[in-house]
């Protein structure tokens, strides 16, 4: 089965193919918004003005026509509304024009199975995050469980917040990574409540923090506080589940400290650790085609009418593949 799939949840216009197993194309545009955060107009008109070449450099690495596809998939939700309509358009525009059924992808719903078929854990504890979600989820049967989540904001929306209040020309998570592994640690504010967690006031004192320390020691303390509450609620999900594997996909499972303390962890427990590479981490079309082609093949197309959905939790998606 040869699968398009569109990616536009926020900042990356993703087109990615899938076929027979492998993954042909992942051509990305990002958006970089100005210092203030993503202005979701701003980004829409930026997707809406690199769909067609970065839908033509898919096609191209890929050798394949429109004509070859079984089926045209897209993120439905969640996401900037903005954002996702562009998608969407695409998407249906393509699947209109070359008479291809359509799939409608739940974001988290693409990062969790491509993280799953890269990896082969086949039932793992979750930890997802991203910008705007943080949730520590297992699958029951046809949904997917929500154990524990963000009380307030997504672990990467608190570290890209930070980031702006640093004053660097990319205000990114990726930056307060980089300046964490020249820092030391000293304690901020530590919530959770059982499996759920909370990075405001987390975020509020590493900001206030910034007037009388180090900036680099300031990520640091921002960046092992907000990982060790991860790590504790993941924990508690591998001796609630039982279960033998742990995975982390999304856009902060890019940072290489996360993944060292979750694997710290999954040892102590006697279960493994999985992340994809970070190519399928961060926001991109191929998660989205793979997605679709789980979809399609349960028999599950959506006509053109289909609207986005800028919220959609991971657990009102039905899991109608193994």
């Amino acid at each position: 089965m040869r699968i398009l799939g569109i990616e536009s949840s926020a900042h990356t216009l993703g087109v990615g193919i899938f076929s027979g197993g492998k993954f042909l194309a992942n051509e990305k545009a990002f958006y970089k918004a100005d210092g203030a955060g993503i202005h979701p107009r701003k980004a829409a008109d930026f997707m809406a003005e690199n769909s067609g070449p970065v839908l033509a450099k898919a096609l191209e690495k890929s050798g394949l026509s429109l004509a070859d596809f079984d089926g045209i998939a897209f993120t439905r939700g969640p996401g900037l509304g903005p954002c996702l309509q562009v998608g969407a358009a695409l998407a249906k525009t393509v699947s209109m024009k070359s008479g291809k059924p359509l799939a409608a992808v739940n974001h988290c719903v693409a990062h969790v199975e491509v993280t799953r078929h890269l990896t082969g854990a086949r039932d793992p504890v979750i930890v997802y995050v991203s910008g705007g979600n943080t949730q520590i989820i297992v699958r029951e049967g046809d949904r997917y469980r929500v154990l524990g989540e963000t009380l307030d904001i997504g672990l990467g929306n608190m570290l890209d917040n930070f980031a702006r209040e640093l004053k660097v020309p990319f205000a990114h998570g990726s930056t307060v990574e980089k300046l964490a592994a020249q820092g030391k640690f000293f304690e901020l504010p530590y919530t959770v409540k059982g499996m759920d967690f909370a990075f405001t006031g987390l975020l509020t004192a590493a900001t206030k923090s910034l007037a009388t320390k180090r900036k680099e020691d300031v990520c640091r303390a921002l960046q092992e506080t907000s990982f060790s509450m991860i790590c504790e609620a993941a924990e508690r999900a591998v001796a609630l589940t039982g279960k033998k594997s742990v995975v982390a996909c999304g856009g902060v499972a890019q940072n290489s400290r996360l993944k060292e303390m979750l694997g710290l962890m999954c040892g102590e427990r006697g279960a493994k650790f999985y992340a994809a590479p970070n190519e399928f981490n961060a926001d991109n079309g191929a998660m989205v085609a793979y997605a679709g082609s789980l979809l399609l093949s349960s028999g599950r197309t959506a006509d053109c009418g289909v609207k986005v959905r800028q919220r959609f939790r991971v657990d009102e998606e039905k899991v109608s593949w193994k």
